[in-house]
């Protein structure tokens, strides 16, 4: 039974698409008024393979709420991860747009063969990596890599849109938008930065994705020179902007890249 179930789970992860690393915090609802709560979720995959994350607790090395001005709130000590229904109450208190962000360690480890790895690379348009195992001549090998997460979420609180929603928050990998999406009059656009290690990134595959319907993004775009994209402002529902980038390990690591997945969650009730 172990060597089937075995595998079942070999043929799985075969199966599975790229974009099954797709992390973000979900709150039930992305609009409360002061003094109300919402339950939230920590959401991993996409569309079939869409799941509540199983992340354990000790592996989430931050969890904040950045307030209309600046002040950070440690809301860790509000985390639940893996409860019943949800992984977290949040309440807030001040009026305007609040940033929530979370980030977990870096020990989580992936490893795929060597076709698996490749496709993966390419469809989420990690390039330095395909380069690299280009020139260490090691595209027929397993390829393999540590992982963090980092995931922003926008809580619109009353009706009051300030806040710090276009400042960086200080993630390794981060997308920030350059305008609120719950500004008024709401823009036909949504202009992004992508910062790593907080410098724009050039050459990064931004994906929008309406949480939905989200078998399949809604808009893709690549960062220019100075890490940007743009896309079409969506008017309601709810939504998540997720980007992936990934460098070498230096020689004789236990794995061959350190990638980080990103993502910014916001919505419209």
């Amino acid at each position: 039974m172990n060597k089937l179930r075995g595998i079942v789970g070999f043929v799985v992860s075969l199966c599975m698409p790229a974009q099954a690393h797709d992390f973000w915090l979900q709150p039930e609802h992305f609009k409360i008024s002061p003094g109300a709560s919402t339950p939230m979720t920590l959401q991993v995959g996409h569309g079939p393979f869409r799941q509540r994350s199983q992340i354990p607790l000790r592996r989430i090395s931050r969890f904040s709420d950045i307030g209309i001005d600046g002040g950070v709130t440690d809301l860790r000590p509000s985390l639940h991860a893996g409860g019943a229904t949800d992984d977290g109450m949040l309440t807030f208190k001040q009026a305007g747009t609040h940033v929530l962000l979370l980030e977990t360690d870096s020990k989580a480890q992936s490893h795929l063969p060597a076709l698996r790895f490749n496709d993966y690379l390419r469809v989420e348009g990690l390039t330095p990596a395909l380069e690299e195992r280009q020139r260490n001549k090691s595209l027929n090998a397993e390829g393999s890599e540590n992982y963090s997460r980092c995931a922003k979420v926008i809580v619109q609180v009353g009706a009051d849109a300030g806040g710090r929603v276009t400042s960086p928050v200080g993630l390794p990998l981060e997308i920030v938008p350059e305008m609120n999406p719950h500004a008024q009059p709401r823009s036909g656009r949504l202009p992004i930065v992508v910062l790593y290690f907080g410098k724009p990134l050039a050459g990064a595959t931004v994906k929008l994705t309406n949480l939905d319907h989200d078998a399949e993004p809604f808009e893709t775009r690549v960062s220019d020179s100075r890490g940007r994209a743009d896309f079409g402002m969506p008017q309601s529902g709810r939504w998540m902007l997720n980007v992936i980038w990934t460098r070498a390990r230096p020689r004789g690591s236990d794995t061959d890249f350190e990638t980080v997945f990103s993502s910014l969650s916001f919505g419209f009730e």
